[in-house]
């Protein structure tokens, strides 16, 4: 099986050294498009290289090989000025062209085309105006709109991820652009923060806090920069799990005895038992359809996924392979559970298909915790141990292609991966 390794860091070139994470991909097997990403006539005279930030977002999904664009001159701007001919030669099946225009009070116009090389057709011609600032933001979005036109599928370029750097014995919940860069640190504590989890609207992130020396659970409101406590019962109030409609939070609390499933107002508020086991039942998450709860449970003598009414009812086992099956998330259709299998004192990332109960294992470290689909359901980030340090990395839903993000900036834990944005 064919298998490669591609170095953004090095696609990036400049750019690169803004980056908080740098990004090494592997791919096996598989056919890639071929697609060429000009450079756009003016973006040199701009802050960021709008080209570069398209080229790198398509090349890192594995599903892109970029096409050589080096002696193409002049640079083609409009339709008229492609010569499909060049392109056809360099087994290119897609093209993009672009330009930069600058505009009174500061602005820019970015406008950008998309050929299908075979047919000699524009696919895709967008424009928009913004501040030099929000170049790279843009360049996201035209990843998206790229990405849907040759995929048929949603991108995600234009997301958020979250996790907790622990460094110096200190812990920071950061906030990044879904490729690693813009890294914000929204929260710092001497105590451990874990578990953060994303509002469905993306303007909220509810985590665990240890800062009153035991877990509680808070919710910080992104914009504001406010934070609430939630949920501080007797014991200990951990893993929330945000409701589709963003009402409401599933928990795990012990303030009854052993740990049991509840659910709570997301500004907090009383707590409603939803599992009465004589087992410990934790990790909570929401079908997208809000119909189910999907955790973790050792009520059968070993930790287990299981499944539950929404409103609480009888559980329903899902994982019967192996002793050790834990942390389960849906996909983002329904149809799928992410979760953590261990085998073999390996703990790896695995998947359950709902309808037929096939188990996939996708990958292969020693380590891997902490799975997060992305909003298109193409990806699970998840983070693994490497040399006793956490790391980000991310699987597609096969197998096929891998992502490893490595940070200097510390021990990277507990990733969450945000939903789409609103705009």
């Amino acid at each position: 099986m064919k298998r490669f390794i591609l170095c953004l860091a090095l696609m990036l070139l400049a750019a690169a050294a803004r980056a908080q994470l740098t990004i090494d991909i592997t791919t096996s097997g598989g056919r890639q498009i071929p697609i060429a990403v000009m450079p756009m006539a003016g973006e040199s005279r701009q802050p960021q290289s709008v080209s570069e930030v398209v080229g790198a977002d398509l090349a890192r999904t594995g599903l892109f090989r970029l096409v050589n664009t080096i002696g193409i001159s002049p640079i083609p701007t409009e339709p008229s000025e492609v010569n499909f001919g060049d392109w056809t030669a360099r087994s290119a099946e897609a093209l993009v062209i672009g330009k930069i225009d600058a505009l009174p009070e500061g602005r820019v116009e970015v406008r950008f085309r998309l050929f299908d090389v075979a047919r000699q057709a524009q696919l895709a011609s967008y424009s928009y105006v913004v501040a030099p600032a929000q170049l790279r933001a843009t360049a996201h979005r035209i990843a998206d709109l790229i990405y849907e036109k040759l995929t048929g599928d949603k991108g995600v370029f234009s997301t958020k991820i979250t996790y907790v750097v622990k460094r110096a014995g200190r812990y920071e919940l950061q906030v990044a652009d879904a490729d690693g860069f813009n890294a914000q640190s929204v929260l710092a504590s001497n105590e451990p923060i874990i578990s953060p989890a994303w509002s469905p609207d993306g303007s909220r992130i509810a985590y665990v806090s240890f800062d009153q020396k035991k877990p509680i659970v808070v919710v910080q409101n992104l914009a504001q920069g406010t934070t609430r406590v939630v949920a501080n019962f007797r014991g200990n109030n951990s893993a929330p799990a945000w409701s589709p409609d963003g009402r409401f939070l599933a928990v795990a609390l012990s303030k009854d005895g052993l740990t049991q499933i509840y659910r709570i107002p997301s500004t907090g508020g009383p707590a409603q038992r939803l599992t009465d086991s004589t087992g410990i039942d934790t990790n909570p998450f929401f079908s997208p359809d809000g119909q189910w709860i999907a955790f973790t449970s050792d009520r059968g003598g070993s930790p287990q996924i299981y499944r539950m009414p929404a409103a609480g009812g009888p559980a329903q086992r899902l994982t019967f392979e192996g002793t050790y099956n834990v942390a389960p998330r849906y996909s983002p259709d329904g149809r799928h559970i992410a979760f953590v299998q261990r085998e073999g004192g390996r703990f790896r990332i695995a998947t359950l298909e709902l309808a037929t109960g096939q188990v996939t294992v996708l990958t292969d470290g020693t380590l891997d915790d902490s799975p997060s689909f992305a909003p298109n359901g193409k990806m699970i980030l998840y983070e693994a141990q490497v040399g006793g340090r956490g790391h980000l990395a991310a699987v597609s839903g096969d197998g096929r292609v891998r992502q490893r993000l490595s940070s200097a900036a510390g021990d990277v834990q507990d990733p969450s991966w945000g939903p789409m944005p609103t705009n």
